[in-house]
């Protein structure tokens, strides 16, 4: 079930694998390097349904860390271009992209030399939707004003057209994770006294404009959709009930669908690390929208991931590190089922075994 021939939109897809973005930290000016070109063929080798190129800033201050990518100018859209032209000859694995904006999460150390830390030298000014650190140890971000909101809306607008023309199949925006979009819906994050912050209306305001403009430029017939947190992990945080809400409106705004994820507004919530962590939130939020939804969180058991899509629970799995980890995993579950051989490279078929 799970490894049968889909489409999301007009989109065809192998199955209803979907491979994560992952944030690399290993961008030049925002412009993907020579291991983006390495680390993304791998991975559309791995024979999964489509390939999503990692968390990208609508704008050069929504950055995570310096070594993030941007579609932010001409010469990020033309150097995307490259990499989605250079992938698209070498494979047919659709492509998406996630588009982001940090906030007050922005300004941060690269994971692997300090992790969960605020930059000390070269840091830039970040902005949310209220003037509250992240940690105690993190700086205060500015508190975001009307003319801003109004400039990030298009920022988002703007990225959307670039990603069009860089030939993307899809386009994700990242509501999650603790990034801008999440800030504003979550009341942990955001106590502003205006339109922007309150009710769960005016907290899912921004995220609505923001998904309402990026629908009127990406094209219908390519797939759009919104990574979605289904819980903080924190008491008066976010709750599936406030994302149902949202995702009511994505579903009547046109999204194709939505990735269902949790926690990140800090970096220690109540969260537990286990298998399928995310499901139940998924779960509820596709019987109560809908909506095509995918679903991520330690879901690395083939046997586990087809149950929940032949019982109709999600309709597609979300995973990365098990691709990193056994780059021909999926490729062996083809074999098992002695079916799909053109997914195997020519050179490699004597290794992975169809008999």
């Amino acid at each position: 079930m799970i490894l049968k021939r889909t489409k999301i939109n007009k989109i065809n897809l192998a199955n209803r694998f979907v491979i994560s973005p992952m944030c690399q930290y290993s961008a030049n000016n925002g412009n993907p390097s020579e291991w983006h070109y390495e680390h993304l063929l791998r991975l559309a080798r791995t024979g999964a349904g489509m390939l999503m190129i990692e968390s990208t800033s609508v704008n050069k201050i929504g950055r995570i860390s310096k070594k993030d990518l941007t579609l932010a100018n001409n010469k990020n859209e033309k150097s995307i271009s490259k990499l989605v032209k250079f992938l698209k000859k070498k494979t047919n694995i659709p492509l998406g992209i996630q588009i982001s904006h940090s906030g007050r999460k922005g300004s941060s150390e690269i994971p692997w030399i300090k992790s969960n830390q605020s930059l000390k030298k070269n840091a830039w000014n970040t902005i949310a939707p209220s003037p509250i650190k992240r940690t105690k140890l993190w700086p205060i971000p500015k508190e975001m004003t009307l003319s801003d909101i109004k400039k990030l809306i298009n920022d988002f607008k703007k990225t959307a057209q670039r990603a069009n023309r860089a030939k993307l199949d899809c386009l994700e925006i990242h509501m999650a994770h603790g990034y801008l979009l999440h800030q504003f819906f979550s009341k942990l994050s955001n106590i502003r006294k205006d339109e922007y912050g309150g009710s769960l209306a005016n907290r899912s305001r921004l995220l609505i404009e923001i998904s309402d403009a990026v629908r009127k430029v990406w094209p219908k017939g390519k797939i759009l959709g919104a990574r979605v947190t289904g819980s903080d992990w924190m008491k008066n945080g976010i709750t599936e009930k406030d994302t149902i809400y949202l995702v009511k409106k994505l579903k009547k705004i046109g999204f194709d669908y939505v990735c269902v994820s949790s926690g990140g507004i800090v970096p220690k919530t109540n969260l537990v690390f286990k298998k399928g962590y995310n499901v139940k939130f998924a779960i509820k939020i596709k019987k109560e929208t809908g909506i095509v939804t995918r679903v991520g969180g330690i879901i690395n058991d083939f046997k586990y991931a087809n149950s929940l899509i032949k019982q109709k629970k999600v309709d597609f799995i979300a995973n990365a590190r098990k691709f990193i980890n056994d780059p021909n995993w999926l490729l062996k579950e083809y074999a098992k089922k002695k079916k799909n051989k053109k997914f195997i490279l020519n050179q490699y078929k004597r290794c992975i075994s169809f008999d």
